[in-house]
């Protein structure tokens, strides 16, 4: 088994806490789903914000809506570039799995769709 890592990124439409919970979860759910994760699996998960993203954890949507309390879990920002996407939160599990790397399936949802139109689906699947 291998370790691989899985990304993936939103946007969130206000800084507040509800906000930043509902996307982070949203995407997290959606990053669990697409790619068959299992909690006992997951070696750790990395969330970032862009910095205008300041009124609470991402990781709280892991520890608090899928109950990952034995996950290693790390928030930060991320770098400041000029003309990057704003209200941008991001997220990188690294995930204990048999799949290959083109077997790994990355989630843009909402305005980050536009960071990697390639990866985005028209449609989030559900299988």
């Amino acid at each position: 088994m291998l370790c691989r890592g899985i990304r993936g990124a939103t946007t969130v439409e206000t800084n507040s806490r509800e906000a930043i919970v509902a996307a982070a979860h949203e995407l997290l759910e959606q990053l669990i789903l697409q790619n068959g994760v299992h909690t006992e699996d997951v070696a750790s998960a990395y969330f970032t914000t862009t910095t205008d993203l300041d009124a609470e954890f991402p990781a709280v949507a892991a520890r608090n809506g899928f109950g990952w309390t034995n996950v290693a879990l790390m928030c930060g920002h991320e770098m400041d570039v000029p003309g990057s996407l704003r209200m941008c939160l991001r997220i990188l599990l690294h995930v204990n799995t048999e799949r290959s790397q083109d077997e790994i399936c990355h989630v843009y949802l909402r305005g980050a769709a536009v960071l990697r139109p390639d990866l985005a689906p028209a449609e989030p699947r559900r299988d």
